[in-house]
């Protein structure tokens, strides 16, 4: 009798092109685990939002696992006591797992590796992180050289076919899904994702919804900036997740060669280089990468009961800037937000409210269901000027003309509901068109101002 194998899963909840599970069917019966662990990450551990998708990939997972009369163990705790116990219980020497590069999850790695046999696999991204470098042999820093090497080193993949699982004689013990208390129910703040996501979950859903995808992605370059038009993929939670490898959709995109298919590529490389980041800067996600960028240049809410406000009201959608209302509106709503409009309300918090980049980052952690460590990290630090790599801090977006140029009438009219009535272009500036309703907010701040403080806060901090 083979002995009994470990698949110890975090965010890779699929069996297609998992290294990890291949390995372990081949060597012997299988017993896949997930552990929630709360005590690993401290501080990162998961956000709600991130929590409610994590309870339905864990429920399609245990439905494919069906499939091959396999079942998931679940457990709660710290994962390095977990897994030793469930090795003592089934007798497993070996557990295998897919490489995860948060500082945390490698810090939790190498304790396992002195207790157990623990074996590695690579397959959450495009290539390993590191694998690709400079000239000179060192990582790469900067986005746009390294996209073109991984361009010019990705020549296609060999998509790993799902495997055929034997189970063990004996099944551990294991905790419900419904144990995991996942699910919100006092209050159920859910409804608008249960809705926005309804059938959406697991491997199959994933794949068919980028299937429709692909028949209209060869306009993706242009129609992704537009927030009225359901022209994006919508793949970052499952890719987050691990319902999908980001390989079986470059492969799928293969027999496509039209630009958006590249801008499509160029986007599944950026979430490689945010990884290739946290590689080489751990706390890239609280740390700031260049100087002059510290608690003094910030407005910030902990010296006033104002800034606290500003905040709230960018939290909540009042900050009287229609685009920016909708884009936190629906973030809270659904967990996900368009990708332009990330940057527009990234960008207002930063720039227009002039509150620390952080305080962003941390409310996207808790309220995006694809919420990231490298990839939000990465993209507040660019958006703020205070990355390795990133917009210059003196380009300042216009939220209004942004609105207007992306024609984001409809999608305002959708996400505020008090600005419904509105035609363009009275929409994207109520305000200023003297139509604003009493039930919407006046600005915050009026573009004009908050640029121009921007600037001087930038060029005090140069003195």
């Amino acid at each position: 009798m083979s002995e009994v194998q470990i698949v110890w899963l975090r965010r890779d909840l699929r069996l297609c092109d998992h290294a990890a599970f291949t390995a372990a069917a081949q060597a012997g019966p299988v017993v896949p685990v997930y552990i929630l662990d709360d005590e690993t990450p401290a501080d990162r551990k998961m956000g709600g939002a991130s929590r409610w998708w994590l309870h339905h990939s864990l429920k399609a997972l245990e439905k494919d696992l069906g499939r091959h009369s396999s079942r998931l163990i679940l457990r709660r705790g710290n994962v390095c006591d977990v897994l030793r116990d469930l090795s003592e219980e089934t007798g497993a020497k070996t557990v295998h797992a897919l490489r995860h590069y948060e500082p945390w999850w490698r810090r939790a790695q190498g304790q396992l590796k002195d207790m157990l046999d623990l074996q590695l696999h690579d397959g959450n991204y495009l290539l390993p992180p590191g694998s690709v470098t400079t000239g000179s042999g060192n990582p790469y820093k900067i986005f746009t050289p390294f996209k073109d090497s991984m361009f010019d080193a990705i020549h296609g993949f060999d998509i790993l076919p799902e495997p055929s699982l034997s189970s063990p004689d004996r099944w551990p013990k294991s905790e419900t899904l419904d144990d995991l208390d996942l699910i919100p129910t006092k209050p159920d703040w859910a409804g608008g994702m249960r809705q926005f996501w309804s059938g959406q979950h697991g491997t199959g859903a994933a794949m068919e919804r980028f299937e429709q995808f692909l028949e209209i992605s060869k306009d993706y370059g242009e129609d992704r900036n537009l927030p009225g038009e359901d022209a994006t993929s919508r793949m970052s939670p499952h890719l987050h997740h691990g319902e999908v490898s980001p390989r079986m959709l470059w492969d799928a995109m293969s027999r496509y060669h039209s630009e958006g298919a590249r801008t499509f590529r160029s986007e599944l490389v950026w979430r490689d280089y945010a990884q290739n980041v946290i590689c080489q800067f751990p706390r890239y996600a609280e740390e700031p990468y260049r100087d002059g960028y510290d608690d003094k240049f910030w407005r910030n809410p902990n010296r006033g009961h104002l800034i606290q406000e500003e905040l709230e009201a960018w939290q909540k959608g009042r900050t009287g800037y229609p685009i920016v209302d909708a884009g936190m509106r629906q973030l809270w709503a659904t967990g996900w937000m368009h990708n332009r409009v990330r940057m527009i309300t990234a960008s207002f918090l930063v720039k227009h409210l002039l509150i620390d980049w952080r305080h962003g980052e941390k409310w996207f952690w808790d309220t995006l269901v694809d919420a990231d460590y490298a990839s939000n990290g990465t993209n507040w630090q660019w958006v703020s000027g205070t990355g390795v790599d990133s917009n210059m801090f003196v380009r300042i977006m216009a939220p209004l003309s942004q609105s207007e140029k992306f024609d984001a009438g409809d999608y305002i009219r959708e996400w505020v509901p008090e600005l419904a009535d509105l035609d363009d272009p009275y929409i994207h500036d109520p305000q200023a068109h003297g139509c604003k309703p009493k039930d919407y907010p006046a600005k915050l701040i009026g573009h004009k101002e908050a640029r121009e403080r921007a600037l001087e806060t930038y060029r005090a901090s140069k003195d």
